[in-house]
C-alpha cells in the first residue's frame, strides 16, 4: 500500500503505555484523520509516524517499507513533513526568516498566495504572532513540493472560520499523503472534501473505529465520547 501506517504500535512515556498495539493506515490517495479527545493517543500516533517518539514495539511502514528505525530527521529528508500543535515555528526569527528556512531560494510566493495574511507580517518575529498566524506560518511547510507525507496536529487551532475553511481546502488539495489529528471531524472534511476522508478514532490509546468519514455517527463529528 502506498501511504504510511502503524502496525501493532506501542509507545511508552516512562511506565505509562500511551498506544496499546495500534494498527492504522493512511492511504496516499485519501485524507486521513486521527480523531480523539485529549489523551486519546491521536497526537502520539502522529508523532510515532513522524519519528519524534520511539515505538516500544511494532512498526512504522511507508509505501510498503519499514522505516521504524529511521530517525525523524531522516524521515523529514525523505519527504515527511510534520507540523506539531505547539512550538511549530522559530519564535526568535522573523516570519521572512522562518519562510527562508523552508524556501531557501527566497521565493515565498506559494506560501503568501495561500496565506496572504502573512505578507505584512514578514518583518515581525514569529513569537509575536497570534496563535492562528503562527499556524498559518507553520503550515506553509506543507505546501512544499518535497512534502510527500504531511502530518499535522490540529491544523486550524486559533484560526478564524474563514481561514480554517481555506486551510482544509489547501490540505485536501495537496498532492501528498495527508494525516491530521483532530478532536472532532471538521464538516469541511466530511461533506466537502475533494478526496475520501478516512477516519481512525482513538480512545485511551486504542483504535475504536476505522472507516470512511460518512460511516461515522453524526454525534461523533460534534463530540468525541468518553
Amino acid at each position: 500500500m502506498r501511504g504510511i501506517e502503524l502496525r501493532d504500535a506501542r509507545v511508552h512515556y516512562g511506565p505509562l503505555e500511551a498506544l496499546h498495539g495500534v494498527t492504522l493506515a493512511a492511504p496516499a490517495a485519501a485524507l486521513t484523520v486521527l480523531l480523539g479527545r485529549n489523551g486519546a493517543g491521536r497526537t502520539t500516533a502522529l508523532r510515532a509516524l513522524a519519528g519524534t517518539v520511539a515505538l516500544s514495539s511494532g512498526a512504522v511502514v511507508r509505501d510498503g517499507r519499514d522505516i521504524t528505525r529511521r530517525p525523524a530527521h531522516e524521515r523529514a529528508a525523505k519527504g515527511v513533513c510534520f507540523v506539531p500543535d505547539h512550538l511549530a515555528v522559530f519564535a526568535s526569527l522573523t516570519v521572512a526568516e522562518n519562510l527562508g528556512l523552508s524556501y531557501p531560494a527566497g521565493d515565498f510566493s506559494r506560501a503568501l498566495d495561500a496565506y496572504p495574511e502573512l505578507r505584512p507580517l514578514l518583518p515581525r518575529r514569529a513569537g509575536t504572532l497570534s496563535g492562528g498566524e503562527q499556524r498559518m506560518l507553520a503550515l506553509t511547510r506543507a505546501l512544499l513540493p518535497s512534502a510527500e507525507v504531511v502530518l499535522v496536529d490540529e491544523p486550524t487551532q486559533g484560526m478564524s472560520p474563514a481561514v480554517a475553511a481555506r486551510t482544509y481546502a489547501l490540505l485536501d488539495g495537496l498532492d501528498a499523503c495527508v494525516v491530521l489529528a483532530e478532536q472532532r471531524l471538521p464538516p469541511a472534511l466530511r461533506d466537502g472534501a475533494r478526496r475520501t476522508a478516512v477516519v481512525h478514532e482513538l480512545r485511551r490509546g486504542a483504535v475504536v473505529f476505522s472507516g470512511e468519514a460518512g460511516e461515522l455517527r453524526p454525534a461523533r463529528t460534534r463530540r468525541v465520547p468518553e
